[in-house]
């Protein structure tokens, strides 16, 4: 088959479902999908990697300070 005719089938089958229903039905999902996502109290992945990482120094640090007052704490017992 010639290349033309495959690249001109192709660009017909566009055209016709870019003006078929479903993509006014693509079109009004996303739309909607959007809205309902926007209304909702979401963050972004990077967002959500970067509170990780401050949660996961923080319980660092505590378990840090939690030996620290155990020691301490063993020191004043004696």
């Amino acid at each position: 088959m010639d290349q033309n005719l495959l690249n001109e089938i192709n660009d017909k089958i566009k055209t016709v479902m870019a003006q078929s229903p479903a993509a006014d039905l693509e079109k009004n999902l996303r739309a909607m999908l959007t809205a309902m996502f926007s209304r909702l109290d979401l963050v972004t992945r990077e967002e959500f990697d970067v509170q990780r990482q401050v949660l996961a120094r923080t319980r660092e640090k505590l378990g840090q300070l939690e030996t620290r007052l155990a020691e301490f704490e063993k020191k004043r017992e004696e």
